[in-house]
């Protein structure tokens, strides 16, 4: 673990982003390799650049000096433009899209103009694309803007991102440490296998309250405890309600009790013990449940403590409204939350409003009749 070595002059912050990161989130694609295209047919939104838009408001008030480095058009010149950042456009992208290629060729370039951080929007793909450019030569921090981030080098949201390089650019010294690029096989994803490989290490700042941990795998081994979590969950069910059941192996244990089939990586909708809609996106969810008694069972992400914005784009802003705050049901064992050594749980939906609104303490079902409180504080 070394600290980050400052040269003499002003610090110079590398840009890039990957404009078509997690566009296939909300409409149920699970990802965004290779389906931009059906995303788009779908109806997809992209995101990318309102969600690094959110990461550099933090440095519009600096009073030091820095100077920014970027790609351009809508890998980085258009928000870093629209914000008032004084930018300088190092590299043109070849077509009239962008690719994997031109992320790869941009941190290059970053790399060997010598910047002090070269921060990115993306997914997992993106970071795999930064590791093939810079590997652990070049000191780096994401913004997260995927569908399933399981890497270790994103901050926990995107102004979580940008208070990180606030903090450096003033001047603070932040370790460095060591932080894991994972991604996983998208179609075995999409047919709900999670196969995720280790593709190396970057170097990030580790400030810890502000940078993910990386994502836990494996099978929940408190089989005993789930059992009676997912009992004590149907047992409550109330007839004529719509069920919303999240991702995750917590909630697949609670669709097991009801005897039916789950799509683990994705959002089922139940009524009356019935299995009435599978792995739906946020459009069908929401046409769905409209004017309906609806409530929602989710879990969070083991070891970073996500609830919303992780794998589960499908629970959009206007879906979680739509459910209302009083009709969320959160489900985790004790050692699970155990396992976030007090840290708090994350939101990170792309409304800043409703993340507010959403912190605060929460119940959460720990086992059969039995709840805790646990805090919901995410970094500004």
């Amino acid at each position: 673990m070394g600290a980050i070595a400052r040269e003499a002059g002003m610090f110079r912050l590398g840009f890039i982003i990957n404009p078509v990161a997690g566009i296939g989130g909300a409409v149920g694609l699970k990802g965004s390799d290779g389906v931009v295209a059906e995303a788009l047919a779908r109806g997809a939104v992209p995101k990318a650049q309102e969600r690094a838009r959110q990461a550099l408001l933090p440095l519009c008030d600096l009073e030091t000096s820095f100077e920014l480095l970027t790609v351009a058009g809508e890998m980085g010149e258009t928000v870093a433009r629209e914000l008032g950042l004084p930018c300088r456009v190092i590299y043109q992208p070849a077509g009239e899209g962008t690719s994997a290629d031109d992320t790869r060729h941009a941190a290059e370039l970053m790399r060997e103009t010598g910047v002090d951080l070269l921060l990115f929007a993306g997914g997992d793909g993106t970071a795999r694309d930064i590791f093939a450019a810079v590997g652990e030569s070049c000191h780096v921090l994401g913004i997260p803007a995927g569908c399933k981030i399981h890497s270790g080098v994103y901050g926990v949201t995107p102004a979580a991102s940008g208070r990180v390089v606030a903090r450096m650019i003033a001047g603070e010294l932040l370790s460095l440490i060591d932080a894991e690029v994972r991604d996983i096989d998208e179609e075995a994803f999409r047919l709900g296998k999670v196969r995720a490989r280790h593709y190396g290490q970057l170097k990030v700042p580790g400030d810890l309250r502000y940078v993910q941990a990386v994502k836990q795998g494996g099978k929940e081994s408190e089989e005993l405890v789930l059992a009676d979590l997912a009992a004590g969950v149907v047992e409550q069910m109330e007839p004529d309600t719509l069920y919303l059941m999240g991702s995750g192996s917590t909630v697949a244990a609670c669709m097991a009790e009801l005897g039916l089939e789950n799509t683990l990586l994705g959002v089922d909708l139940v009524e009356n013990g019935r299995l009435i809609g599978q792995d739906l996106c946020a459009a069908e969810i929401l046409t769905r449940i409209r004017g309906r008694h609806c409530r929602l069972i989710m879990t969070l992400i083991g070891g970073q403590g996500h609830l919303f914005g992780r794998g589960n784009q499908q629970l959009s802003p206007e879906v979680i409204r739509c459910v209302g705050l009083d009709n969320i049901q959160i489900v985790a064992t004790k050692a699970k939350l155990a396992a976030l050594a007090g840290r708090p749980l994350l939101v990170d939906t792309d409304d800043p409003q409703l993340n507010r609104a959403l912190r605060g303490y929460l119940r959460i079902t720990t086992g059969y009749k039995d709840q805790v409180i646990y805090p919901v504080a995410n970094p500004e």
